[in-house]
């Protein structure tokens, strides 16, 4: 077994310190230089983990939960933009969950997005064809598709 004497402990952990920054420093100066990476953009106003963040995963059912409560948080205190970025996360995170499209087509027809609301109420009766709320939303269609047609005449 090799043994390195006492005295010199402090000499290697100062010649290991430089070496890890010597890497950090050529890791930095290689991201720089490599002109095929795109730079990072600001945030644009918008929060959204799903697009801005590129490690993460496309399927997270528990980041799909967590969407839908923070969204309904958002709903509860009267904020539907920020409640429908949290559902349309929530779409991302699991496709083929029905309930956050119910969600973001509450959403949607509140802030006014009669269209978009439908879209969602649809895709919502298309995921899940025996919702106990079928009756119910079924209802909200028709009644979406009408003053979406007595807006055009």
């Amino acid at each position: 077994m090799f043994r390195v004497p006492t005295a010199r402990l402090p000499l290697l952990a100062v010649l290991g310190c430089l070496l890890s920054l010597l890497l950090q420093v050529a890791a930095a100066q290689s991201q720089q230089q490599d002109p095929a990476k795109p730079k990072a953009k600001p945030n644009s106003g918008t929060d959204n983990p799903t697009k801005n963040a590129d490690d993460q995963p496309m399927w997270d059912p528990l980041r799909a939960e967590k969407d839908l409560e923070v969204g309904q948080y958002y709903m509860r205190k009267g904020d539907v933009d920020a409640a429908m970025d949290r559902f349309e996360d929530a779409i991302l995170a699991k496709p083929g969950y029905a309930l956050p499209f119910r969600y973001l087509g509450e959403a949607q027809e509140k802030k006014g997005l009669k269209r978009d609301a439908i879209k969602s109420y649809s895709r919502y009766l298309d995921l899940y064809p025996h919702a106990e709320d079928k009756a119910k939303v079924e209802k909200k269609i028709e009644k979406l598709r009408a003053e979406v047609e007595k807006s055009k005449k």
